[in-house]
């Protein structure tokens, strides 16, 4: 608790729903360099959030998720993105407009995982942009994007 309180990286990567102090230290400790990722994405497939390919013959066909990565930051990411979910359920945490549709969707150990997925995303952000946490910023970014019409126009020139 000392180091955590003493760095500010891990103070900021706490301050994201289901992510505590173990995990923004994790986060802080393993991830020295976020820079040598080229995106979120390959940070969190470093970390093993990703699902396994099983494609062939231009199907594409995916698995749960590797054994590959940091088993260690993997298990504290999808068990902080469970409580967080266990909160949510019970009516003490607010739900993204993300997180609420992809639980009535998917089964709740599947959602954690995308969570976790999720949150090593958003977590590569913080370490490389050096923000903090804004809970609002994808309620917003997803407020803001066109809906699309069945035919690839705008719902606006669709109307």
């Amino acid at each position: 608790m000392a180091w955590h309180r003493s760095d500010e990286l891990s103070r900021r990567l706490a301050e994201m729903p289901g992510v505590g102090p173990i995990g923004a230290c994790l986060l802080a400790i393993k991830i020295t360099d976020p820079r040598r990722f080229a995106s979120g994405r390959m940070c969190a497939a470093w970390i093993g959030l990703t699902a396994k390919d099983h494609s062939t013959a231009g199907k594409q066909k995916l698995g749960g998720i590797t054994r590959a990565g940091d088993e260690t930051l993997c298990c504290v990411l999808v068990v902080g993105a469970t409580a967080h979910i266990q909160q949510v359920k019970r009516g003490r945490a607010k739900p993204s407009p993300w997180l609420a549709d992809l639980l009535q969707r998917k089964p709740a150990k599947l959602a954690a995982v995308a969570l976790a997925n999720k949150t090593a995303r958003i977590a590569w952000k913080i370490m490389v942009s050096g923000e903090c946490y804004d809970p609002a910023r994808g309620a917003i970014a997803a407020a803001a994007r066109p809906v699309q019409a069945s035919n690839g126009e705008d719902a606006m020139t669709a109307a």
